[in-house]
This record gives C-alpha cells, sequence and structure tokens, in this order.
C-alpha cells in the first residue's frame, strides 16, 4: 500500500468532503489524517491517506474536477512511522487590528526559539485579525519566548498569549 497525500481546493459546495471519501473508500483507500475547512467561500482539504497508487487515486478523482470548480492533487509521501513529539504542547493566540506581516513575525520568533507549529488557523472579521497556534516548544524554552513575543506583538500593535496545551484538548 501507498502512503498518499492529497488536497482539495475549490469553491465551496454541499457535499465534497462526501465525494472525496466515497471516492478514496471504494478504491480501498484508508483516510488516516485530515483537515478541512472553509476560506470566504472557497473549501481545501488536505489529507493523508493508505491506499492504492497515486495515478489511480488522481484518476478517480479527476471525475470530481471534471466541471472545473475543484482542483485535486494526489502525491506519494514517505511513511514518516510513529514518532514521539519533539517539545512541549503550546497553544500561541494573537488578535487585534488586521496588518501585513502578523502571521511571518510571530512564527519567526517561534522558530528562532525552536518551536514547530504544528496547527495553524487565521480568521479576519470586519478589522480584527486571530491567529491561532497549536506548538510544540524545546523544553524550557517557554518563559523566554513569552517575552519575546510580546516584544515582536508590541510592534505589531497586537496581543499575543502563549500557554501550556491541555493534551485533551489536542
Amino acid at each position: 500500500m501507498n502512503e498518499l497525500a492529497i488536497t482539495v481546493i475549490g469553491r465551496d459546495r454541499p457535499g465534497i468532503v462526501a465525494d472525496v471519501a466515497e471516492v478514496l473508500a471504494r478504491l480501498g483507500a484508508n483516510l488516516t489524517d485530515s483537515t478541512m475547512t472553509r476560506l470566504r467561500g472557497h473549501f481545501a482539504m488536505t489529507l493523508i491517506c493508505v491506499g492504492p497508487a497515486a495515478a489511480e487515486v488522481e484518476t478517480a478523482l479527476a471525475a470530481l474536477a471534471a466541471d472545473g470548480q475543484l482542483l485535486a492533487t494526489v502525491r506519494e509521501v514517505t511513511p514518516d512511522g510513529e514518532t514521539a513529539p519533539a517539545g512541549e504542547p503550546y497553544v500561541m493566540a494573537v488578535h487585534g487590528a488586521d496588518r501585513m506581516g502578523i502571521v511571518a513575525a510571530m512564527t519567526r520568533a517561534l522558530a528562532e526559539a525552536g518551536g514547530n507549529v504544528t496547527d495553524l488557523s487565521t480568521r479576519l472579521a470586519g478589522t480584527l485579525y486571530v491567529v491561532v497556534a497549536e506548538v510544540e516548544l524545546p523544553p524550557g524554552a517557554a518563559e523566554a519566548l513569552t517575552g519575546r513575543l510580546a516584544e515582536v506583538a508590541a510592534g505589531l500593535g497586537v496581543e499575543v498569549t502563549l500557554r501550556p496545551a491541555e493534551p485533551d484538548m489536542l
């Protein structure tokens, strides 16, 4: 069996998740990890599955994209196997007036501290911009990083919090 990374993007409509899942099930592909969201009327889904060859899955998904409203890509990936978390789980939340560069600056500060972003979402609601990121930090890095994030946030005119993640929330 092959491990595949699949993306599906396009104009949102009811039934896209069901359509993709049914195609994969008919092919005998086991969906292992996935994320899906709607972004300002656009559908975006990324998933990992174990199943037949990438070309077979790509051909089967082509029917869903035939009307030009969706784009589906399939790529074979190398399985990582089971890995232990590389650090301590934290959640970073940022909110403030929308402006260019918030995600870039805040994630750069995380990266410089050895942090790894494991999940990130952003939302623009009127003029309020919100970022929520799940991150893994090296043991003992949170205290110094909290200060650095506060400096970066002040320069951007936004507020930031960094708190340990509750294991049952991840």
